[in-house]
């Protein structure tokens, strides 16, 4: 694609941007905040050199937690600017950093859609001395814009599946001179790398998964003990974890007969309403995890997980979880999380967005993939039947979360002579 025609597609983005805020905001009215940031317009003070972070959401602003406390800790004379892309990515990172974010030590935006215009407002704005995009978040004129100014921009912790390289690989030259004025590519995996070079990118080093590094609130095992309690100690309790359009009623037929108690978190905000008008549809007994303070009575079959900032505590709480986005082709979310806590984790068939995780988990007996959806119900029931499968699999789980660790490190070191520079 050439540059120009990518230009004229950014400007009708930019041109029918508010349309999609105003309809993104009929539900979620924070879209409708922050709108000037979205054109590159800020009043964010800067009154120190600056490092900026690319988080677009919220599991890119979890992820990157270790790496943005090594900076703090580091370069204690920088500030930091982390810049989402949706309203929860915001909140996430608020939560996280709420301290550093009172002290002036870090700066949270939104990065502006990607035309010249708006990046070249952004970048004299803020002026960062360097500039780390995270996981695959390639924004072709702010890439340029910033080796124009001699700004060093990173890709790190960078993943790129199968289907998303034949994705950039269409883009042809455009692709490829954006990995090249990147003044470093720090891929998660060796096949990423590969994929990463085959595009365009000079000399990708293999760093691993940020994600990893991630460790869990030091109360969450508390509060998931509290919350188990509330549920019930005698119960076997499955998590659904992050799930997405149409996963709640296929998870919901296939515990049928199970006997298992379901804790059911949907990935998005937005659509709590919409799975408890599911769960009131199929008459089936719930309760709102908000409203959950007293001990369930033994007929509920469902807790609806309708909190944010929760997820260690549903970890604890559970005894296994099935993982989002994995039943339909949505290529799967984190299951990190969930090995860390020491939950054993069913995957669907659909897991490309994280295969190398995906298969190294299996083959560490942190999880079970698989092979259709239809195949759902029996594994529940058998995990739900075998207590000491499950044991031996929590403990492989933490034992796989140990052992790639690592990557806040090696990127820290990566990184270094381009803050020297």
């Amino acid at each position: 694609m050439p540059k120009i025609v990518y230009s004229l597609l950014m400007t009708l983005v930019a041109l029918l941007l508010p349309l999609k805020l105003l309809w993104r905001g009929l539900k979620q009215p924070e879209y409708r905040q922050h709108v000037r940031e979205r054109y590159g317009y800020y009043t964010q003070t800067v009154n120190a050199p600056l490092i900026w972070v690319h988080c677009v959401s919220v599991g890119e602003t979890r992820a990157t937690q270790p790496l943005i406390h090594a900076l703090l800790e580091q370069y204690p004379q920088h500030q930091i600017l982390i810049t989402h892309g949706t309203p929860t990515g915001r909140d996430t990172g608020r939560q996280l950093f709420s301290q550093h974010i009172t002290q002036g030590r870090v700066l949270q935006a939104y990065l502006p859609v990607d035309t010249p215009g708006a990046s070249k407002r952004f970048l004299a704005h803020f002026k960062p001395v360097l500039g780390l995009l995270m996981e695959t978040e390639l924004w072709f004129h702010v890439i340029d814009q910033a080796t124009r100014q001699h700004i060093p921009v990173a890709l790190l912790s960078a993943r790129l599946s199968a289907k998303s390289a034949a994705g950039y690989a269409r883009l042809g030259s455009l692709t490829r001179q954006g990995l090249q004025q990147l003044a470093l590519v720090a891929a998660q995996t060796a096949a990423d790398a590969e994929r990463l070079q085959a595009l365009g990118a000079p000399h990708p080093i293999i760093c691993g998964n940020l994600k990893f590094d991630v460790t869990p609130p030091t109360d969450s095992a508390d509060k998931g003990a509290a919350l188990r309690q509330r549920i019930g100690q005698d119960r076997t309790v499955l998590m659904a974890a992050s799930t997405r359009e149409g996963e709640e009623s296929l998870i919901l037929d296939a515990v049928q007969g199970t006997g298992v108690l379901t804790l059911l978190v949907p990935r998005h905000p937005q659509r709590f309403a919409e799975v408890e008008s599911l769960l009131k549809s199929r008459g089936l007994r719930y309760v709102l995890r908000t409203e959950l303070v007293q001990p369930l009575n033994a007929d509920v079959q469902v807790v609806l997980g309708n909190s944010m900032g929760e997820m260690y505590t549903y970890y604890a709480a559970s005894d296994f979880a099935v993982m989002g986005g994995s039943l339909q082709p949505l290529g799967g979310q984190n299951l990190i999380e969930a090995a860390a806590m020491g939950v054993p984790t069913i995957l669907g068939p659909h897991m490309f967005n994280f295969t190398q995780v995906a298969q190294a988990a299996v083959l560490a007996d942190a999880a079970v993939q698989l092979k259709e959806v239809s195949e759902l119900h029996d594994m529940i029931a058998a995990l739900a039947a075998d207590k000491v499968k499950v044991r031996m699999m929590a403990e492989a789980a933490k034992g796989f979360t140990l052992q790639h660790r690592g990557t806040t490190e090696r990127l820290m070191m990566a990184m270094a002579p381009l803050l020297k520079k």
